[in-house]
């Protein structure tokens, strides 16, 4: 609701949102990371050696189908390159913090997507500007036949300064101060949503003219990138053999992007492209919407035979 609300009046009134300044992204992006680092401990990075099946089908989704299906969706609906390049690095980037919420909210297996979303997290500072970088490059060919030099070196350090040390920072917090965490958890949800609904808002509104003007076919194509994630990550994820709870909580995270990473690294490492800022911020709140929905969807359909959703236990 806070991003929906933040994006619609964005748009309506875009002074409401261009007193955010850009250099201000990567600090707040790093409130969001923190304050999911303060919620784990070790014990959830040891939680790969209970899962490793589930997570290693969770991590081999998000860091195989998604890259694949942000390149061929970029390809489909013809987009200009500075929106292809947005929306790979939607697909490139790790698992986001909010899947944990829906996976919450849904009463599916949280203890997974907390490990799913760390581990992805953690890997990102490799796979995405890797992923990127291949994937872009190979754009740049098929489209103008003249190659673009990605700074993968750029694109790791970003990731790593954005992403590794602000959660990792949380983790020894967390570990040292634990007592005193507890106090201000039940605060940094809040600051979280702030911060992503103030950097959503603020591109929404920089780049308003040119997303009215051709934002239809990009909003689609985000659509149908988050869309296919959480349906294709169910249905590959029981194929492979996952049981049906935890096929869902890996749909929820494979649909679930962290879209202010994304963006950061769009305007810290593709400054030529200035539109390239504008799908992590569809993505952000296009991936609440679905994933809202997808709770709702997995609380009214029941998880086993004969299983009464309304009465079911939450199953840790």
């Amino acid at each position: 609701m806070w991003v929906v609300a933040g994006a619609a009046l964005a748009l309506w009134k875009p002074e409401t949102a261009t007193w955010f300044q850009p250099h201000w992204i990567p600090f707040f992006l790093g409130i969001i990371m923190l304050s999911m680092g303060l919620t784990l401990t070790w014990q959830d990075f040891r939680r790969v050696l209970e899962f490793p099946r589930p997570v290693m089908m969770g991590v081999g989704l998000q860091f195989g189908l998604m890259p694949l299906l942000g390149f061929f969706i970029a390809r489909a609906f013809a987009l200009p390159l500075d929106f292809m390049i947005g929306l790979i690095l939607v697909a490139c980037s790790p698992g986001g913090t909010a899947s944990n919420v829906v996976v919450f909210i849904a009463r599916l297996n949280v203890a997974l997507s907390v490990t799913l979303t760390t581990c992805s997290t953690l890997l990102a500072v490799i796979m995405t500007p890797v992923l990127t970088t291949w994937l872009v490059e190979a754009l740049a060919r098929d489209l103008t036949g003249a190659a673009i030099q990605v700074d993968t070196l750029g694109l790791l350090l970003d990731t790593f300064q954005v992403v590794i040390l602000p959660v990792t920072a949380g983790v020894l917090i967390n570990h040292f101060f634990h007592r005193q965490v507890e106090r201000i958890t039940p605060y940094t949800p809040l600051l979280a949503v702030l911060s992503i609904v103030f950097i959503v808002d603020y591109i929404l509104a920089a780049k308003r003219t040119e997303l009215l003007e051709s934002g239809g076919t990009l909003l689609s194509a985000v659509v149908t990138l988050h869309a296919l994630g959480f349906v294709m990550g169910y249905v590959l994820a029981r194929w492979i053999g996952g049981d049906e709870i935890n096929a869902r909580t890996v749909s929820v995270e494979v649909g679930m992007q962290n879209s202010g990473l994304a963006t950061e690294l769009a305007r810290s490492n593709f400054a030529a492209f200035g539109l390239a800022t504008v799908p992590g911020a569809l993505s952000a709140l296009t991936h609440c919407i679905l994933g809202s929905l997808a709770a709702g969807l997995s609380r009214l359909v029941p998880q086993a035979p004969g299983e009464e959703p309304q009465t079911r236990k939450q199953r840790a």
